[in-house]
C-alpha cells in the first residue's frame, strides 16, 4: 500500500510543450474522424455511465448495475424515489460527466500529479467492474482498465504524463459531441427515452432546454480545462 500511495502521489515532471500540443491534436482528430470516433466513443460512454452511478450513490440511491453496449449506448440502473432532486441530479450527470471529469483531471494536472489522473481512472474502472452486468461491458472495461494500469504501473514518467494529458484532453474535446448527436437524434423523432427527455418528464423544462444545459456545461468545461492545460504551453 505504501508503494501504491507513493505512485499515486508522485509529483510528475512538467511535459515539454510539444507533448501537450500533440496530445491535444490527437484528441481532436480522434473526436472528429468518424472511424476513430466509433471506437473512442465507448470511452466516453464508460465515463457517462460512471457519472450516473457516482451521483446515484451520492444521492442515496441503491446501485443495481450498469450495462455498456456495442452501439456505444449504456444504461446505469439504480433504485430509489422515482422523482425528486436525487433522480434529477443522477439523470443530468450522464452527458456532463465526461466533461466534468476531464475538468477535474485538468485541475489535477495543474498540480503536477499527472500519474494520479491515471490511477483515478484505474480505480473508477475497477469499481465499475463490480457493477457491470453484460459481457460486452465487461470486455470494454477490462481492455480500457488494462491499458490504464499498464501505463500507470510500467510506463516511464514521460509516457505516464503524455497518457494523462491525452486522456484529459480527449474527455474535454469529446464531451460536447454526444450532446450534439443526442439533439440530432431527437430532431429525427428518436431518443424518446434519452436523459434530456427523462429530465423533461421529471421537471417543467422541455427536453431542448436540458440539451442546451448539457451543451453549456460541456463546452464550458472544454474552454476552461483547455485554458488551464494549454495556457502554460
Amino acid at each position: 500500500m505504501t508503494e501504491f500511495w507513493d505512485r499515486i502521489s508522485a509529483v510528475s515532471p512538467t511535459p515539454p510543450a510539444w507533448i501537450v500540443q500533440i496530445a491535444a491534436l490527437v484528441a481532436v482528430l480522434i473526436a472528429l474522424v468518424p472511424q476513430t470516433w466509433r471506437i473512442a466513443r465507448n470511452v466516453v460512454t464508460i465515463f457517462h455511465e460512471f457519472a450516473h452511478l457516482l451521483v446515484a450513490f451520492l444521492t442515496g440511491r441503491r446501485l443495481m448495475g450498469v450495462r455498456l453496449h456495442s452501439d456505444t449506448s449504456g444504461v446505469a440502473i439504480s433504485s430509489g424515489k422515482p422523482t425528486g432532486l436525487g433522480v434529477i441530479a443522477m439523470t443530468f450527470a450522464g452527458y456532463v460527466g465526461p466533461s466534468l471529469i476531464g475538468l477535474g483531471a485538468a485541475w489535477v494536472l495543474g498540480t503536477q500529479h499527472a500519474i494520479a489522473v491515471l490511477w483515478i481512472g484505474v480505480i473508477a474502472i475497477a469499481l465499475m467492474l463490480i457493477m457491470i452486468r453484460n459481457v460486452f461491458g465487461f470486455i470494454s472495461l477490462v481492455v480500457f482498465g488494462a491499458l490504464l494500469f499498464t501505463v500507470s504501473w510500467w510506463g516511464t514518467g514521460e509516457q505516464q504524463v503524455a497518457a494523462a494529458y491525452f486522456i484529459t484532453l480527449f474527455l474535454l474535446v469529446a464531451g460536447p459531441r454526444p450532446v450534439l448527436e443526442l439533439q440530432r437524434s431527437r430532431s429525427r423523432g428518436r431518443g424518446r427515452d434519452s436523459d434530456a427527455d427523462q429530465l423533461a418528464r421529471l421537471t417543467f423544462l422541455p427536453g431542448i432546454v436540458w440539451v442546451g444545459l448539457f451543451l453549456v456545461v460541456t463546452v464550458g468545461c472544454l474552454v476552461l480545462g483547455g485554458w488551464w492545460i494549454l495556457r502554460p504551453v
